[in-house]
């Protein structure tokens, strides 16, 4: 079609720092898209003990409504980067987001635990196809410097807000209607995306097709399934239990084997040469401590709204929401922050704010009094959480070429997810270990380690993380 030709992802020459009205719609489309999966990690958390009661499944097998989808999200997402890079961006996501459609409305529909579970595989597939398509269209489109610094800070605002406002949603729809809307609305969305970009979304690529490096597929693939897969069964199991520590080893043995595949092979699916590049290691590094410090933190404090001071998860979910505000307001300012000093800064300020904004967590009592400091501290926490976020991503995807990007946002992607189901597993088994007669000792245990974890990133960056200002604007 003749009327695409200024296509946004057409080339690297198209990018720009100001954004015509196609690219415009081009950038909703697929801000849209991520924030609908961000939601989709925790919309049914709320809802499982409804889902359970309907579809007949036991409590201690709920957990596999969330990890089939987590397996799926985080195993995939490095492979499907790469894949992205290969075969096209704007492909691979039309294919992710009609998947995304049609096991949404089977998960809607499903009528037994079975047919749940493979929706929700479609779900998670269908995320680690679209995140890191749409991001790399993203990084893509927009030149490197503010104007990216820009779309990255509002996408990251934007999936740090939907991973908090699925808890809010997903309690809403299951207390007002039904669990199953918590599918549907994904449905509408995909419909939506799907008529809409193809009009507005359109990429080039060079005519050679490197092989994709199946081995290393296959080997990276395995390693992250197993790893997830154990560190879910932590959370449910124990640290100790065999179906635990035995994946985890079993992953650490294929991340090894998976080396040693990429060093050999001529075209390998991630050259070792890119992750010895400090930016990409450290900033990936930092990017999985903070979405695994925040998103646990949220789940520590949904436990104490509910478990200590008894409200229902509704209200619970309404309070948690002012932290998903200030992750929005973190997205907004940190592109400023990074125009103004650095990426590094912007991750290192940020993990030292939110440190500092969790420490007084650490004293929370029974009394309801805690509230409103726990608002406070929370939406200053979440704001500094988005500045760090938004600085890894860019430190992460700076300086990559074209031809890189997808899987480069697929490290970003894998980061993300990998540090959204780690950190939750690690909490739950500190308060289990610490708790006594009520949760709150644990809690505070817990707390306090998430705060820690949070101080150590902002150091551990400030020293191993090279200095890197992006470029300003051309004129």
């Amino acid at each position: 079609m003749a009327q695409l030709d200024e296509s946004p992802t057409a080339s690297s020459a198209t990018r720009t720092d100001r954004f015509t009205p196609l690219q415009k719609i081009a950038m909703a489309v697929l801000l849209t898209a991520n924030f609908t999966l961000a939601v989709d990690f925790s919309i049914l958390n709320v809802a499982l003990p409804h889902i359970g009661r309907d579809l007949g499944l036991a409590t201690d097998s709920l957990q596999w409504i969330v990890t089939s989808f987590a397996l799926c999200a985080a195993g995939f997402t490095l492979l499907f980067g790469r894949v992205a890079d290969l075969f096209g961006r704007r492909r691979l996501f039309l294919i992710g987001i009609v998947l995304l459609g049609v096991s949404s409305l089977a998960g809607g529909l499903a009528q037994d635990p079975p047919q749940l579970i493979v929706a929700r595989v479609g779900q998670g597939i269908a995320t680690a196809m679209v995140t890191p398509a749409a991001l790399s269209l993203m990084t893509t489109m927009a030149r490197e410097g503010p104007a990216r610094s820009r779309v990255l800070g509002l996408n990251g605002a934007l999936m740090a807000a939907g991973f908090t406002a699925g808890a809010v949603l997903g309690g809403v729809l299951t207390g007002t209607v039904s669990w199953r809307w918590a599918f549907f609305i994904n449905v509408v969305v995909s419909i939506a995306v799907t008529l809409i970009a193809p009009f507005v979304l359109r990429e080039t690529r060079g005519e050679a097709r490197p092989r994709l490096d199946i081995p290393g597929a296959i080997t990276i693939t395995s390693a992250l399934v197993a790893l997830v897969f154990g560190i879910d069964t932590a959370a449910n199991a124990g640290w100790l239990h065999p179906g635990a520590w035995g994946p985890i080893l079993a992953a650490f043995v294929l991340f090894v084997l998976f080396w040693a595949i990429e060093s050999s092979v001529a075209q390998p699916l991630l050259a070792p040469a890119l992750l010895r590049r400090r930016t990409i290691a450290w900033g990936n590094i930092a990017g999985l401590l903070a979405f695994a410090t925040e998103t646990s933190l949220v789940f520590l404090l949904t436990l104490y709204l509910q478990e200590t001071l008894g409200f229902t998860a509704v209200a619970a979910g309404l309070i948690l929401g002012l932290l998903g505000i200030g992750t929005v307001v973190g997205g907004l300012i940190a592109p400023n922050v990074i125009t103004r000093t650095s990426a590094k800064a912007a991750i290192v300020v940020g993990f030292l704010v939110q440190a500092a904004a969790t420490v007084p967590l650490v004293f929370v009592s029974d009394s309801r009094g805690w509230v409103l400091p726990l608002l406070v501290v929370t939406f200053i926490g979440g704001v500094a959480n988005l500045v760090a976020i938004v600085g890894y991503v860019v430190t992460s995807t700076s300086g990559v070429p074209d031809h890189q990007q997808g899987l480069a946002t697929g490290l970003v992607t894998m980061s993300q997810q990998v540090g959204i189901v780690l950190g939750t597993p690690i909490m739950s088994a500190i308060v289990t270990a610490r708790a006594a007669a009520t949760l709150l000792p644990g809690l505070q245990a817990a707390i306090a380690v998430n705060a820690a974890l949070a101080l150590a990133a902002g150091l551990l960056v400030a020293v191993l993380l090279p200095l890197t200002k992006a470029p300003t604007p051309a004129t």
